[in-house]
């Protein structure tokens, strides 16, 4: 019986062994092999990285895998378990969030260009056109509910409480509702498929470039803050490997500034001081 359970545990602890070289191996593949394991997410920066980065990582010799996600959140679940081994598709407040949430260590490393979120219309065609009860439709992750709820302040309709951070507002923090408008939160995704029955929808720029709205249209962008900037995001035991830090390289290389330069006349992308 002694001897039963004995090779019982053996094979136990074998098996967990197992599992943990999986993982290990999950972490390491990248620095022995130059593979660098991209986690996508529909939206304008996954292309932006793969337009304009991937060639200048590949010039230096590094294989870049792209593995794709329906969401930011199932891409970030795959990062912390070391399935791949960046993604280019969030803030530093989302990363935050997820890690206060999930007990993980993602960090930036470097911040990339970022689309402003903006107010878009639905029934209505202009600002001025606002009236009581009309329904304005904000992201309902807690990130981006608080960059809509400061762009409706910064429209005038509404007032936030102040010294608040700016990062963490909720409608709890809402003292004056100016015009009587109709705050709905709602998923991200859904908001452009319901434009026609809201009068006006704050709208991220990730969601702005999968539903292919014109940017230009928007009726006002929000001011960038700076725990609102897109950043390349990795777990924290691997921002300084050698493959992190050509990744950090290419950003900030001549032929990244040329390549925005070339592609952004219309100011589409907010551009972080240091990749100018």
């Amino acid at each position: 019986m002694i001897k039963i359970i004995s090779s019982m545990f053996l094979a136990f602890a074998f098996c967990i062994g197992l599992v943990g070289c999986d993982k290990a191996n999950n972490q390491s593949i990248t620095q022995d092999n130059q593979l660098i394991r991209v986690g996508t997410s529909p939206g304008p920066y996954s292309e932006l990285f793969l337009q304009a980065i991937k060639p200048i990582l590949e010039k230096q010799g590094y294989t870049i895998k792209t593995i794709e996600f329906v969401n930011l959140r199932q891409a970030d679940v795959a990062l912390d378990y070391g399935d791949v081994d960046i993604n280019v598709d969030q803030h530093t407040a989302y990363y935050q969030d997820f890690n206060r949430n999930s007990g993980s260590d993602l960090i930036g490393i470097t911040k990339i260009p970022t689309v402003p979120a903006g107010l878009y219309t639905g029934k209505k065609t202009a600002l001025s056109q606002v009236t009581s009860g009309d329904t304005v439709a904000i992201p309902l992750d807690p990130s981006n509910a608080a960059r809509a709820y400061m762009l409706l302040q910064k429209a005038g309709w509404i007032t936030l409480k102040n010294g608040i951070d700016p990062t963490k507002i909720s409608a709890r923090d809402v003292v004056e509702n100016k015009y009587g408008i109709n705050i709905i939160e709602m998923d991200s995704a859904t908001i452009p498929r319901a434009l026609p029955d809201l009068e006006y929808a704050v709208i991220t720029g990730s969601i702005v470039y999968a539903a292919k709205i014109d940017a230009k249209k928007a009726l006002l962008r929000e001011d960038i803050l700076e725990p609102l900037i897109l950043v390349a995001t990795v777990k924290q035991t691997n921002q300084n490997t050698p493959w992190a830090k050509a990744v950090v390289a290419a950003y900030h290389s001549a032929a990244f500034k040329q390549y925005m330069k070339e592609h952004n006349s219309d100011n589409y992308w907010f551009i972080p001081e240091e990749l100018k």
